[in-house]
């Protein structure tokens, strides 16, 4: 007979957003006329700018024309998009990139989930909490975890983030072969220094581990000594892959684009102690599961690095910042500590009671949507996430209604 996976029993069974989505439709099938304001996934609400929008008619265009017809392309991604990326995301910052150690992509979320086919089954991973779902799940499948006890998976070395370390996470004391790490950070919207990121990098150097770091929110970054990238910091190319993405940075959650960074210094091991180049594993992994982002994608994400896309995203992306500047002074002022909404789009406030508890409330007396902490770990029970990606006029309301409480 054919059997399942049976990882995948270990896991909890309800992923946190199919959960919230849940109650939220029961709330609205109880009271239709309810007007919901929802502060909860991060999803953007601002359409694509003008410049992107025309490369992407013009990409459209190209593939009406015999001439400028595009079939199958390179699975990596077409150079035009990652010669940019390496010049204007990397060169730009310092950061010793080529571009064909960029492999274009539909989304951080996948990439961040399908890296870990490179990596053995019994390796030690090492997770901050809380955290981002994806990161612990996609473990959970592959096997690499016990079972799920007191909100906790066995087999993982969960790096806890609180208010005492401002939620950036101490370096593990156990061994550990595969570090994540996000920054700005999903979901508390912490931030971490050069000097910190450093003592990260030196540490896997020094114990050969590798570190995922999910850069997805670097464009939120308005202050100049943080720094944007892994590679950034010295040492990092043989220890590091780095995930990027489009959507929170330009609106492209519902367009799919984002890009993966494996420099060809980095390598893992086999059982007999010799190294592998990790840039060669995941170009097959990639070419062989892969067929690319689509053309008109691509070119609409080119679009991004000339001046005008480069003023018409950082004019967006500055509107969600002041919306998160509201979010966490209004917060604040109603008595709540709060980090993140400066240089993230997310600010984790301490409620300083069951988080799903708060949720309900906020959710049937304010019609106000946001992420209870617990669903991204032990350490996030007492807290709530809320997501800046948002028009004003929603945050100004959301704000008035939480006060009335």
């Amino acid at each position: 007979m054919i059997r399942i996976n049976e990882n995948y029993l270990k896991l909890k069974s309800s992923y946190l957003f199919s959960e919230i989505a849940k109650r939220v439709s029961s709330f609205q099938q109880s009271n239709p006329d309810s007007k919901i304001i929802r502060m909860g996934i991060g999803d953007v609400t601002e359409p694509l700018p003008q410049s992107i929008i025309k490369a992407f008619h013009h990409g459209v265009d190209e593939m009406a024309d015999r001439a400028t017809f595009k079939g199958y392309g390179p699975e990596q991604g077409y150079d035009f998009l990652r010669e940019k990326i390496a010049h204007y995301d990397y060169a730009f910052r310092g950061a010793r990139i080529s571009h064909d150690e960029i492999f274009i992509s539909d989304g951080a979320k996948c990439d961040t989930g399908n890296i870990q086919e490179l990596f053995a089954t019994d390796i030690t991973v090492a997770i901050p909490d809380p955290v981002y779902p994806v990161y612990v799940d996609t473990n959970v499948m592959a096997g690499r975890t016990g079972e799920n006890k007191n909100g906790r998976y066995e087999n993982l070395i969960y790096l806890e983030c609180t208010a005492e370390n401002n939620f950036v996470p101490e370096l593990p004391k156990e061994r550990v072969d595969l570090i994540y790490l996000c920054f700005p950070n999903n979901p508390t919207g912490a931030t971490i220094t050069k000097e910190q990121l450093k003592k990260w990098v030196d540490f896997a150097r020094e114990t050969k581990a590798i570190i995922l770091y999910d850069a997805a929110y670097e464009a939120f970054i308005r202050d100049e000594d943080l720094p944007h990238s892994i590679f950034e910091i010295e040492g990092a190319r043989e220890v590091a892959i780095e995930f990027r993405s489009y959507s929170k940075t330009a609106g492209f959650t519902g367009t799919r684009c984002a890009f993966t960074v494996i420099p060809r210094e980095c390598m893992a091991y086999d059982s007999n102690g010799n190294k592998h180049s990790l840039h060669a594993m995941w170009n097959r992994r990639h070419t062989t599961k892969f067929n690319g982002v689509s053309y008109p994608v691509q070119k609409a994400a080119e679009a991004i690095y000339s001046p005008e896309g480069q003023r018409e995203v950082k004019a967006i992306i500055d509107h969600y910042l002041d919306n998160a500047k509201i979010i966490r002074e209004k917060m604040t002022s109603y008595g709540y500590n709060c980090t993140g909404g400066e240089n993230s789009p997310y600010i984790w406030v301490d409620v300083k009671m069951d988080s799903w508890k708060f949720f309900d409330m906020l959710l049937n007396k304010c019609q106000v949507v946001c992420t209870p902490g617990e669903g991204f770990g032990k350490c996030g029970e007492g807290f709530i996430r809320i997501s800046a990606f948002n028009s004003r006029e929603n945050v100004i309301n959301a704000m008035e209604r939480i006060a009335k409480l």
